[in-house]
């Protein structure tokens, strides 16, 4: 398992450089998350990274999903499945995925977290609810 840390500032980035993987992102800034990605789901995560036309069509993709769904828990279960899909496909023809393959087979593994992480990282948050105001 990878750990995938979003950080606040460019200090920090050096100084947790040393312990694993991070991510800045502008949208996420205030934020601070650690995330688990699989091995399939860090591939998948460092492919679109390198590649901006994938990245463009995956968030695309992806705001869909959320403006469509009223909660992006149910959103992150439909990109889940779709970025297995992505995954399958890119293993006949990506050579990161290849190799992979080649190595570790090719056994359907979940893309959940890697749904999520791309949910707060490419989207809005969305403001929460307000209880209704009772006036008495």
């Amino acid at each position: 398992m990878f750990k995938v840390t979003l950080i606040l500032t460019e200090m920090q980035l050096q100084r947790r450089r040393k312990t694993g993987f991070a991510v800045v992102s502008r949208t996420a800034r205030n934020s601070l998350a650690r995330v688990s990605l699989n091995r399939c789901e860090q591939r998948l995560f460092d492919y679109l990274h390198a590649h901006k036309e994938e990245r463009h069509f995956w968030q695309g993709k992806l705001h869909v999903a959320v403006k469509e769904s009223d909660d992006q828990h149910i959103a992150a279960v439909r990109l889940e499945s779709e970025l297995w899909r992505y995954y399958v496909e890119r293993s006949e023809v990506a050579a990161p995925f290849k190799e992979a393959v080649r190595h570790e087979g090719l056994r359907r593994t979940s893309m959940r977290n890697l749904a999520e992480l791309l949910i707060r990282l490419w989207t809005e948050p969305r403001p929460k609810k307000r209880p209704p105001e009772t006036g008495a």
